[in-house]
């Protein structure tokens, strides 16, 4: 039983702060205490989540205003049990950062053999289409938490 989740994508202010959000809450839901945060490879540190991800997280009643991104570290890898990504190319990226994470680290779309677009700076359609693959990721994993 996974308690510590790290949620990874690019910047940090898209797929995987809605992603953190949206495992936590439902693994809250399923009556669980995790402690879930989000990092990025390539962060914009201390930036605040995108505007459409905050606005598509209110419409499910969830704030990520006080999100605010951070880089994947050495620390924060080993912090974590299970480390879910959004592409292949961000658990390369991660590996490069502490080796020892590799065996820990799966796509977020793992068991539906999907990765997750950036819909960053993308229209409304790009964001509901990377939103409906995490929702479809987190669902997946949910039943294996």
């Amino acid at each position: 039983m996974y308690e510590r989740i790290l949620v990874v994508c690019t910047g940090n202010i898209c797929r995987s702060p809605v992603a953190e959000f949206l495992l936590r809450d439902a693994l809250i839901k399923a009556g669980r205490k995790p402690e879930v945060r989000s990092a990025g490879v390539g962060a914009l540190v201390n930036h605040p989540a995108d505007p459409t991800a905050i606005e598509m997280m209110q419409e499910r009643g969830l704030d990520l205003g006080p999100h605010r991104a951070q880089q994947a570290s050495v620390a924060l890898c080993r912090w974590a049990e299970l480390v879910l990504v959004m592409e292949g190319h961000h658990r390369d990226a991660l590996g490069d950062i502490d080796p020892t994470v590799r065996g820990k680290t799966f796509l977020l779309g793992h068991w539906q053999k999907q990765e997750v677009p950036d819909p960053y700076k993308r229209s409304r359609a790009v964001w509901d289409e990377s939103v409906k693959l995490i929702d479809e990721g987190v669902a997946a994993w949910l039943k294996r938490l």
